[in-house]
């Protein structure tokens, strides 16, 4: 069992609060509103703008070239994600200078802020343990939604955005992230730590279930 599994089994309740959250399988039936999916969607790009910042953090709390390099891919990740939201929004008329306009929601500073005091704080296993419910756990949710293939799919309304988290190079994002962390706690991981890294896991999974439900109320006035 690798470091990851660990850490799901010991905030298994809020774990599953976060990838069984409504909004998850609401997207995945194909039967969420496209109001709280564009609530979403504006969030999650400013969203990913601090987790941006975050990832380059962990290129500066690093200590080896592999550690650097994998700094490098999450980032060049987030900036291919932010792509994809800039494209779907601007479906709906949203420029890309629209959505820096938008206020971030109290979800959003939580969880980004959470996720860079981490980072700030504590060394690079805690930042990739906070990062890891979003990275990792995007992965999981994408390949969930898609146990077909996103070909499978077909004329499914989220069908883009599930496939950009179902697709091969997010899920050797992940498979990278998950790699990574049984490299730095075998380095400076210890039982006693091992609790506190699970509780701020937790929190981290707790938070990305209040963004999925801060789409929820937006559509639901």
């Amino acid at each position: 069992m690798d470091v990851f599994e660990r850490l799901k089994q010991a905030a298994a309740a809020d774990w599953q609060s976060y990838v069984g959250h409504e909004f998850v399988w609401q997207l995945g039936a194909g039967t969420l509103p496209e109001a709280a999916f564009r609530a979403y969607l504006v969030q999650d790009y400013l969203f990913l703008i601090q987790f941006s910042r975050a990832w380059a953090l962990a290129a500066y709390k690093s200590r080896t070239i592999p550690e650097i390099r994998a700094a490098q891919a999450g980032l060049s990740g987030i900036l291919d994600e932010t792509e994809l939201h800039v494209r779907l929004c601007g479906r709906w008329g949203l420029l890309p200078e629209q959505l820096h306009s938008v206020p971030e929601h109290q979800a959003t500073v939580a969880y980004t802020r959470f996720v860079l005091d981490c980072g700030a704080a504590g060394d690079l296993l805690d930042l990739h343990v906070a990062l890891a419910p979003c990275v990792i756990g995007y992965a999981e949710i994408g390949k969930a939604l898609a146990p077909n293939g996103v070909a499978a799919l077909k004329d499914h309304p989220y069908r883009e955005w599930i496939g950009e988290y179902a697709g091969d190079a997010f899920q050797q994002l992940a498979v990278g992230s998950r790699n990574l962390l049984d490299d730095l706690a075998a380095r400076s991981m210890t039982e006693r730590r091992f609790g506190e890294l699970a509780a701020l896991f937790g929190k981290a999974s707790r938070l990305e279930a209040d963004f999925w439900q801060m789409g929820l109320d937006a559509a639901r006035g």
